[in-house]
């Protein structure tokens, strides 16, 4: 298979060729590409994918919908298809990817596609930057929905105002969230270089994703690569620190700052306790009005504040942005109740960058003072993994009352000597003065759960995986207190 994708695909391009009508997709099960090939099928193309170990809930999804899958991958289950689209996870030994090469077939990328089919003539949002993208598209997109202008959007995580984590509107937004992860194995650019933004919303900009990228400043160059994109009747809606400031000055185009104090949106926190956060919003330091989220934290006040000054850059409604961001019920797995029993509360969220755990925590925290917080972490990540942050995980908990710490569960995908350890991190967090305990499964976090856990406490389960159905056997074990 060629190593440069063909001209009329050029990533600066975004140009599928017309007349597609059949389209296959490698590697169609993750979230990704699964939200993919439904927005096919809702445009009207005849759509197959392959994966191996075609697997829930997304296999179900598919095939719900009427879309065939195929067991692994073979060369036989291309078919006829005019375009096939490359997954993330696919290596160019796939035998399938070998067969495009061989048969001269049309192939793109995830973002490629997505731009190609969905982003033509569309006012597209993107959202970037290392934390807070899924929420904030999120947000973006049930802000627009909520205004009547029927959104496109794909996002990496199911919206509860949808049940959905992508749709094909007929209005003229589609909102997508920019990943800075590397887009296939013909392209190592990141995948948001392949959308045209009318506004970019960074949030901010940090080391991450230590398997692709060497350090910080390797970091950067992609998002400089984004800002020096964008065109000059565009904006970009700017988070808040000095790092992200820098890099948003690559941009040739209008510039809003949001979430400092010298900001030009600024926000007051009014209200931080359950059932709500409010706040006040000031733009340009004259106060453009007052708002209220159904959900925790500081940080999802930012996240808000940002889609107001999108939403103002676009013309929406001030009084509709309100009423929508008020209407607004999250996202699954970011600080997602997933039951209470027993007066236990048994939370989910996808926090693993030590950043994004200090900032759920605090929100939750502050949101639900009264309660016991006992932090349940699993590192699973390719950073997480790494020793890279070893150290900053060490005070990412500072929030917690407990923490209970399960070893990686699969050591051996990091080099000998670049691994973390949650050893270490146990004896930090005790040196902190922490009640930190190391496990080496999730039954054996339940099993200390069920000894130690009281009424009002709230279990903060934290991991970008399934983590072995911790959240259900937690919720079992708490419903065996009811009953016994």
């Amino acid at each position: 298979m060629p190593q440069t994708p063909p001209h009329y695909l050029n990533p600066l391009l975004n140009r599928i060729p017309d007349g597609v009508r059949r389209v296959h997709l490698i590697a169609v099960c993750g979230t990704g590409m699964g939200a993919l090939a439904l927005m096919l099928k809702e445009a009207g193309m005849e759509v197959t994918g392959s994966d191996t170990g075609v697997y829930p809930p997304m296999s179900d999804l598919l095939q719900d919908k009427g879309i065939p899958l195929f067991e692994g991958f073979s060369p036989d289950h291309l078919g006829d298809a005019d375009l096939v689209v490359v997954g993330n996870a696919v290596r160019k030994e796939n035998p399938e990817a070998m067969a495009v090469g061989a048969r001269g077939l049309c192939y793109c990328s995830f973002p490629q596609a997505v731009a190609g089919f969905f982003g033509r003539d569309k006012r597209t949002v993107v959202v970037s930057g290392t934390h807070g993208k899924t929420t904030t598209s999120a947000m973006m997109a049930w802000v627009l929905e909520h205004a009547g202008l029927d959104p496109s959007f794909m996002i990496g995580g199911v919206l509860h105002n949808f049940s959905s984590n992508c749709k094909v509107g007929r209005g003229e937004f589609l909102v997508v969230e920019g990943d800075e992860y590397d887009t296939a194995f013909f392209d190592k650019g990141p995948k948001f270089l392949h959308y045209d933004p009318e506004v970019t919303i960074l949030t901010s900009v940090e080391f991450d994703h230590a398997d692709i990228y060497r350090d910080l400043d390797h970091v950067n160059e992609a998002f400089a690569a984004l800002m020096k994109r964008m065109r000059p009747e565009a904006a970009v809606v700017a988070g808040p620190g000095d790092n992200v400031a820098r890099i948003a000055a690559f941009a040739s185009c209008e510039v809003f700052s949001y979430g400092d104090d010298t900001s030009a949106w600024r926000s007051e926190v009014l209200c931080d306790t359950a059932p709500e956060t409010r706040f006040r919003l000031f733009f340009r330091d004259r106060l453009y009005g007052e708002y209220r989220l159904v959900m925790p934290g500081g940080h999802n006040v930012t996240n808000a504040v940002s889609v107001i000054a999108t939403c103002h850059r676009l013309g929406i409604s001030a009084p509709m942005v309100a009423e929508g961001l008020a209407s607004f019920t999250g996202v699954k797995r970011r600080q997602e109740i997933r039951g209470e029993v027993g007066g236990v509360m048994v939370m989910d969220d996808f926090a693993h960058h030590p950043t994004a755990v200090a900032s759920t925590l605090q929100a939750v925290r502050s949101f639900y003072a009264d309660r016991r917080l006992v932090a349940i972490f699993e590192p699973r990540t390719n950073s997480s993994m790494r020793d890279v942050f070893q150290e900053a995980y060490a005070q990412a908990f500072d929030a917690a009352d407990v923490i209970c710490v399960r070893r990686p569960a699969h050591p051996e995908k990091v080099p000998d000597g670049h691994r973390f350890s949650s050893e270490a991190l146990v004896a930090d967090l005790i040196a902190r003065g922490k009640r930190a305990y190391l496990f080496d499964d999730a039954m054996a976090i339940v099993t200390f759960c069920n000894a130690q856990a009281r009424k009002g406490d709230l279990l903060m389960v934290m991991s970008n995986g399934g983590f072995e159905g911790i959240h259900g056997a937690l919720l079992a074990m708490l419903e065996g207190w009811e009953r016994g």
